[in-house]
């Protein structure tokens, strides 16, 4: 049986801030269903403590050394769907109230990476496979090949490392090479870990790993020009015939409009359109919108920042309103544009609604409600919005980039092909085109929009495919 770990800083079922977590939350349930010994790792929040701490098995404390660095490091484990987790504790480094953005990240997640290569000699764990997720656990193959390089357990360990999104990049003062990793400033000098005057723990990843992966093919392309590559496109190109462009999943038994508990009607494909009005008339009833069960529901869950297109929104929000439409959207993010939606909730009574914060109840209820999700990116590497609505019954209106591109089809209204609607240039024009014919499209030829949702319900959204392409590198390696 081959054996996995994934370290990661955050995932599904305990914390989650992007998503980042939903992968951690679902693809290890599948591999594991295919003869893998998957387990994971991740830093034991203080939000994680709070909720599940009690349900937690003590494993031992480590003190760890890692260059100035000299704390204890306490483990713990539980399964879950027959994966282990296993969690770092440091209650300074970790039990503070939000994830990342702090002054001293650099040593946290030093600290943390090395405490995970510790942990494996501790419950004497060696898996075959160290699979590394985004810029918080981007020195592992590093750290591996120069610390432990003559421990033969260490040396079968081969390194994944998945971008999650390219411009979340882990870049500190190189001081941090001696003061927390306990490098020599050679890996400055020789450039394998120098970024813009200091270090990248995403490109050492991208350097030290075997194999370095991305979340959408189109992504995989994206990265190695200038444009979207985030100065580390030359790295890429180096390193592009080990790199793999694989679209994420989602959880299928979670995001699942038959059996979800948290909407006011359940329903399949062959009775959506029912469905949807009635968790359309929910929402409405909810949230204080004009009851209309047959009206245009656009619902957007985002994180509302410029890479999330928000501002194109913005720019034209006149125009989009007014459509024959109720808007409904659902995140935080930028001051600005949070304000933008609080003024259309003001401005548009009753037709648009601003949910400010994050709600897991009410997204589920948005993604069965809504009859367009929206997802106007200006990058977006692989995007689960878009899954998640289409398994709803949801037709995505996407901006063609990234995993965007790859998964969403543009409706041909002469062959009633497609999935649900896209546009191609980052403009505000492009993005209300292509809503009024959305819009068009719905009032005028329901027979073509019925004939799109049943193709978006049943494209495959599933990890199957994707996994089926992990468990090919794996096994490469």
């Amino acid at each position: 049986m081959k054996s996995i770990l994934f370290a990661a800083a955050e995932g599904l079922p305990f914390i989650k801030s992007g998503g980042l977590a939903d992968v951690i939350g679902s693809l290890p349930k599948i591999l594991k269903q295919r003869e893998y010994d998957v387990r994971v790792v991740l830093p034991l929040y203080k939000k994680i403590a709070d909720k599940y701490f009690d349900q937690l098995e003590y494993l031992g404390t480590l003190q760890i050394k890692s260059g100035w660095i000299d704390q204890p490091a306490s483990y713990f484990q539980t399964e879950v769907d027959g994966v282990v987790y296993y969690f770092v504790q440091h209650q300074a480094y970790f039990e503070r109230d939000g994830l990342y953005g702090f002054p001293d990240d650099g040593e946290r997640f030093s600290f943390y990476q090395k405490a995970i290569l510790e942990m494996c000699k501790m419950i004497d764990f060696y898996p075959d496979i160290l699979h590394a997720h985004d810029w918080h656990t981007g020195m592992l193959a590093a750290l591996t090949k120069i610390h432990y390089g003559s421990d033969w357990h260490f040396d079968k360990v081969k390194h994944v490392y998945t971008i999650h999104n390219l411009a979340f990049q882990g870049n500190f003062p190189k001081d941090i090479l001696g003061s927390c990793l306990g490098l020599s400033f050679k890996y400055y000098e020789d450039g394998s870990m120098r970024y813009d005057g200091g270090i990248s723990f995403m490109k050492t990843g991208i350097v030290y790993s075997d194999k370095v992966t991305t979340v959408s093919p189109s992504y995989a392309k994206e990265i190695l020009t200038p444009e979207y590559g985030e100065h580390l496109d030359e790295i890429l190109r180096y390193r592009q015939h080990d790199l793999w462009g694989i679209v994420n999943g989602i959880d299928v038994t979670e995001w699942n409009p038959q059996t979800d508990k948290l909407l006011a009607k359940n329903y399949t494909a062959k009775n959506v359109a029912k469905g949807k009005k009635d968790n359309k008339l929910a929402v409405q009833k909810a949230l204080g919108l004009r009851e209309a069960p047959d009206v245009l529901m656009i619902g957007m869950v985002s994180r509302l920042t410029y890479q999330k297109g928000v501002y194109l929104i913005a720019e034209r929000l006149a125009d989009i309103m007014g459509l024959d439409i109720q808007f409904v959207v659902l995140g935080t993010g930028e001051e600005d544009a949070e304000s933008t939606f609080r003024y259309m909730e003001e401005k548009y009574k009753r037709r648009a609604v601003y949910y400010c914060g994050y709600n897991e109840d009410l997204a589920h209820q948005i993604y069965a409600g809504c009859d367009l999700f929206l997802m106007p990116s200006l990058y977006e590497p692989c995007g689960i919005g878009q899954l998640i609505a289409m398994r709803y019954g949801s037709l995505p209106l996407v901006r063609e980039t990234g995993g965007l591109r790859d998964t969403v089809h543009a409706f041909n209204q002469y062959t009633n092909e497609g999935n649900g609607f896209s546009f191609w240039a980052f403009s505000g024009d492009d993005l209300v085109h292509t809503l009024k014919f959305a819009c068009d499209t719905y009032y005028m030829n329901p027979e073509g929009w019925k004939e799109l949702v049943q193709h978006a319900m049943n494209t495959d959204v599933s990890w199957e495919y994707s996994a089926n392409l992990y468990q090919e590198l794996y096994e490469i390696l």
